[in-house]
């Protein structure tokens, strides 16, 4: 597993150095630190101050950001789908005949 890991390190370098590979390569500083090139500040709207999650998948990272306001982003994602209030009322009402037939009977 590490010899193709190798091998596929190998053949990316030798791309990226004859130009057929564009994507950018950022270094990290000894604190760990990376600068996004503004390219992708610009598309991904990644201002200062912004946060971003950072999430490990296999061998590499995934780095999103994160909504400004992530109540106002995500009100509504359940809309279409079955409404999870009138579920519990109604599992509340069953649940009130039940215990109202163990009292009476």
């Amino acid at each position: 597993m590490i010899k193709n890991k190798t091998y596929e390190y190998i053949i990316f370098v030798l791309l990226y150095r004859e130009g057929r590979i564009t994507m950018p390569v950022v270094t990290t500083s000894s604190r760990g630190q990376i600068v996004i090139p503004k390219e992708i500040r610009e598309r991904l709207e990644i201002v200062p101050g912004k946060k971003l999650l950072i999430k490990v998948e296999g061998d590499h990272a995934i780095i999103k950001p994160l909504p400004d306001d992530p109540v106002d982003h995500f009100c509504g994602i359940f809309k279409g789908g079955s409404s999870l209030t009138k579920a519990l009322l109604h599992e509340r009402r069953r649940e009130r005949k039940r215990e109202s037939k163990k009292t009476t009977g």
